[in-house]
């Protein structure tokens, strides 16, 4: 699995040597297994220095993921949710790839659009109707 590259949208997939996998142990339960086995994996992959991403993209990668990028533009994430290598070498990958569709993600643009008569209406009738009730609460009159 990690000899292929990582597809994060059609038109957008990250080579395999561009993505650095390192190994540490992982803290938490696990027995006497967490300290022989090193099943953490922090997954790193250089947003600026990658060849997957054309200047525009690029760029608004950098804006948006600039709180999780290191000095040198690369974006770190660590996973250590099971025990095994193996399967938080997967969720570190399934992670990325979600993380970058958001990133790259661009809303659509608002239409600004104007309310219909009827809706106005409405509207109106409900705060008359809201009026009605609220000068009703008050005392009546001649009752002093």
């Amino acid at each position: 699995m990690d000899d292929e590259p990582l597809f994060v949208r059609p038109d957008l997939v990250i080579p395999v040597d561009e993505l650095r996998v390192e190994f540490s142990r992982s803290g938490g339960p696990g027995g006497q297994n967490v300290n022989k086995v090193s099943s953490r994996v922090t997954l790193r992959w250089s947003v600026a220095a990658s060849r997957a991403l054309d200047a525009a993209r690029r760029a608004r990668l950098l804006a948006r993921l600039a709180a999780r990028l290191t000095g040198d533009g690369e974006l770190v994430i660590h996973c250590e949710e099971t025990r095994s290598q193996a399967q938080n070498r997967a969720a570190a990958r399934v992670r990325l790839a979600e993380l970058l569709r958001q990133a790259l993600h661009v809303p659509r643009k608002r239409r600004a659009t104007r309310p219909t008569r009827a809706s106005r209406e409405r509207r109106h009738e409900g705060k008359r109707r809201r009026s009605a009730v609220k000068r009703m609460r008050g005392r009546p009159a001649g009752d002093d």
